[in-house]
C-alpha cells in the first residue's frame, strides 16, 4: 500500500505539475505576473518566495493553482498584503495584472495547462512505444461461426478503417467492439497491398453479454525514427478518442456518474495494475506506471477544457465572448458563476469519492 501511494503521488504530481507549469510559462510569456505557483490541496507543507512568485507544496496529492496577479479582482499591495474590490483602490495597482493583458494573451494563458498536459501524454507516450513497441490492427484469429468468417476477413488482414474513421491501433478495434450494440460497421482492411471494404454485423454473446465482430488482433510492432513520432502521436490520438467518446456517452445516458472515479478509484487502478505487472519485473511496473500517466494526462487535459464554470474551459467561454462582445463580462457576474460552478464540483468529487471508498468495500 506504501508503494501505491507513492506511485499514486508521482504519477499525479507530474501530471499536475505539467498543467500548471503551462499556465506558468505562458503568463510569463506575456507579461503576466504569477503571485503563487501552488501543487496539492489543504495544508502547506513546503514554501518559499523566488522572485515575485510563492512556490507551495500543499498536503494533499490533489490538484494546483497559479494565482495571477488582478485575477478576480484580487491584487497584491507593495506591502505584501491583498486588496480587493473597492479597496483595491487604495493601493497602487501593480503592473502585469491577468485583466490587463490583451484578451488572447489571457486565452493562451488559460488554454496552455490543458495544452500542456496533451504535450506531456505525447512525450510520455513516446517512451512507452519506444521500450515497449506497438500493437497493429493485423487480425490474427478468426472465431468460426462469427460475422468476420462470414465476411471474408483473414488472418494477417490490417484493419485500416472503421464506419469512415482512421485506425491505427489494436486499442482502437477493441474499443469500437467493446462500444458496440449491434449496428452494422463498415470495415475497410488491407490485404496484400490492396484495400478492400466489408460489413459486418456484430454478434451477440449471451455469456459475456455483449457483441463481437469474431476476430482477435493485433501485432506487435518496434518503433524507431519517425515511426516512434508516428506511433507517439496514434497513442495519444485514441486516448482523446477514449475521453471524449466516454463523455459523450456519460451525457447520453450510456454511462452513469457511478462510472466515475476520483483520487481513491485512481489509487485502487494503480494498484491493481502493479499487482498485475509484478511478475514480469519492475521495467514493465515502470512502463504501465508511465501509460497510466498518459491516460490520466490525457484526461485531465480534455476534463479542463469543458465550458464548465470553475474549469479552464469554462473561463476561456467568457473569454471567447469577450472577443464577440468586444468587452469583457463583469468580474462580479463571472466570479459569482465560477463561485457556483466550484462548490458543483466539490459536491461532485464529495460524491466520487464517496462511490470509490464504498466499491472499495463491496469488492
Amino acid at each position: 500500500m506504501v508503494v501505491t501511494i507513492i506511485v499514486f503521488v508521482l504519477v499525479f504530481g507530474v501530471v499536475v505539475i505539467a498543467h500548471e507549469l503551462g499556465h506558468f510559462l505562458i503568463a510569463k510569456l506575456n507579461g503576466i505576473r504569477v503571485l503563487q505557483f501552488s501543487i496539492g490541496m489543504g495544508p502547506d507543507i513546503v514554501k518559499f518566495t523566488k522572485g515575485e512568485t510563492k512556490y507551495v507544496l500543499k498536503l494533499l496529492p490533489i490538484g494546483g493553482a497559479c494565482m495571477f496577479e488582478g485575477e478576480d479582482g484580487i491584487y497584491s499591495s507593495e506591502k505584501g498584503g491583498n486588496a480587493k474590490g473597492d479597496d483595491a483602490q487604495a493601493v497602487q495597482k501593480p503592473e502585469g495584472a491577468f485583466n490587463d493583458a490583451n484578451v488572447w494573451s489571457r486565452i493562451a494563458t488559460v488554454f496552455a495547462g490543458p495544452f500542456f498536459n496533451i504535450i506531456l501524454a505525447f512525450l510520455l507516450s513516446l517512451i512507452v512505444v519506444g521500450f515497449a513497441g506497438e500493437s497493429i490492427p493485423v487480425i490474427n484469429t478468426l472465431t468460426e461461426g462469427y460475422p468476420a468468417e462470414a465476411a471474408g476477413l483473414k488472418e494477417g488482414d490490417l484493419i485500416t478503417k472503421i464506419d469512415g474513421e482512421r485506425i491505427y491501433l489494436q486499442g482502437e478495434v477493441t474499443f469500437v467492439s467493446a462500444l458496440s450494440g449491434g449496428e452494422p460497421m463498415e470495415i475497410e482492411y488491407k490485404r496484400d497491398g490492396k484495400k478492400y471494404t466489408t460489413v459486418i454485423t456484430p454478434k451477440f454473446s449471451e455469456q459475456d453479454n455483449r457483441y463481437y465482430l469474431g476476430f482477435a488482433i493485433g501485432e506487435l510492432v518496434q518503433c524507431k525514427g519517425l515511426e516512434l513520432i508516428k506511433y507517439g502521436m496514434c497513442e495519444v490520438r485514441y486516448w482523446l478518442k477514449v475521453t471524449v467518446k466516454s463523455l459523450l456517452m456519460l451525457v447520453q445516458g450510456r454511462l452513469s456518474a457511478n462510472d466515475l472515479s476520483g483520487p481513491v478509484g485512481i489509487a485502487v487502478m494503480i494498484d491493481e495494475t502493479i499487482e498485475v505487472a509484478k511478475p514480469y519485473g519492475l521495467p514493465t511496473i515502470m512502463l504501465n506506471m508511465i501509460n497510466f500517466a498518459v491516460l490520466l494526462s490525457v484526461n485531465l487535459g480534455v476534463m479542463n477544457l469543458l465550458p464548465l464554470p470553475a474549469l479552464d474551459g469554462g473561463r476561456l467561454l467568457f473569454m471567447f465572448i469577450e472577443v464577440v462582445r468586444g468587452r469583457p463580462v463583469s468580474p462580479e457576474k463571472e466570479g459569482m458563476v465560477h463561485f457556483v460552478g466550484f462548490v458543483a464540483l466539490m459536491i461532485l468529487m464529495v460524491f466520487v469519492l464517496y462511490n470509490d471508498i464504498a466499491r472499495i468495500f463491496v469488492h
